[in-house]
């Protein structure tokens, strides 16, 4: 058994919590939040699972300090725009040396920093790992079937993540490239809004087969371009992660890019979907890397056009279509 703290009583942080709960370890959920910590204590019940009872071992607190102290293994699940933030209110309490997993997805679209990098630099005492792949909170508090992959530059720290959240419900596979498997978990959410605008235009399985295919290639491109393995992207954390998030009812990316090709505002959309949309961060970040990099997405820039200038999807995808004339590699 293993002492876990948990960071984040969303949805992923508490599915995250059940899993591990479930299978012998002592979870600790923290959140900034009071009152949500009062109601789960006191219910075991979150609206993010209604009819779920979330295990009694459980235990919450919203103190900094207990929730860093003696834990094996800290988990961060905080959404990404609140990560930065989240971390620094921790440094101070985290010691030498101390175990942390990522499982949030996206880079910030100011330093284009993924989650690993955000948290190496605002605890730079931690050893940081990632924990990512196709993974829907609502499948995983269900326990069903899921994998994932634990990366980290040291093998023995994507091990030992691997041995804690490893069942017969969860496959956890390891891997040494962190670059690869962010960018992959980050990229892939922009790729779903243009997949739920699809949807939301009415277009069929074509259109969504083309996204997914040619999407994947616009993620794969840039992180090798950026120092990642190709193989990684055309693993669980790039295709397997797009395929889940462009075609799952599940997918917040996917619904919020639906309402957007209804016709919805972006603002609106986001406010309907009701939870951090991840891809609209996602989005700007990646524009940024694409021209750093010098290497060019053209779904992802069509995504920004609609997003941020009020493009119509309808004309995004007539612009993706008369596009020059080339060949597929």
């Amino acid at each position: 058994m293993a002492r876990i703290s948990v960071i984040g009583a969303g949805a992923f942080g508490l599915a995250i919590s059940v899993h591990l709960a479930g299978i012998g370890h002592e979870v600790l959920v923290w959140s900034h939040n009071e009152e949500k910590v009062t109601a789960l204590r006191e219910t075991g019940k979150s609206d993010a699972f209604p009819g779920t009872d979330i295990p009694k071992e459980i235990m919450y607190t919203s103190d900094r300090r207990k929730a860093s102290e003696h834990r094996d293994l800290i988990v961060f699940a905080v959404a990404s725009p609140y990560s930065r933030n989240t971390a620094a209110g921790f440094a101070p309490y985290i010691k030498e040396n101390q175990l942390i997993t990522t499982v949030t997805k996206g880079v910030e679209d100011t330093t284009f920093a993924t989650q690993a990098d955000i948290l190496k630099q605002e605890i730079p005492q931690a050893v940081v790992t990632a924990l990512s792949g196709p993974t829907h909170a609502e499948e995983i508090v269900k326990s069903q079937p899921t994998t994932m992959v634990a990366a980290s530059e040291d093998e023995r720290a994507a091990e030992y993540v691997q041995d804690i959240f490893m069942s017969d419900r969860l496959r956890v596979y390891t891997s040494q490239d962190v670059l690869g498997v962010e960018l992959g978990g980050s990229l892939k959410n922009v790729i779903a809004l243009a997949a739920g605008m699809a949807d939301g235009l009415g277009y069929g399985d074509n259109a969504k087969a083309a996204l997914i295919t040619r999407g994947i290639h616009e993620m794969a491109g840039l992180a090798v371009k950026m120092g990642a393995k190709a193989e990684t992207l055309y693993g669980l954390t790039g295709i397997g992660d797009l395929i889940v998030t462009c075609e799952s009812k599940h997918s917040r990316n996917r619904k919020c890019g639906m309402l957007i090709g209804q016709g919805i505002s972006m603002d609106e959309a986001v406010k309907t979907v009701g939870q951090v949309v991840e891809g609209i961060h996602s989005a700007k970040a990646a524009m940024g890397l694409s021209e750093k990099y010098g290497f060019p997405l053209p779904i992802t820039e069509q995504v920004n056009a609609v997003l941020y200038t009020g493009k119509d999807p309808r004309q995004g995808v007539l612009d993706l279509m008369m596009r020059d004339k080339k060949s597929e590699y």
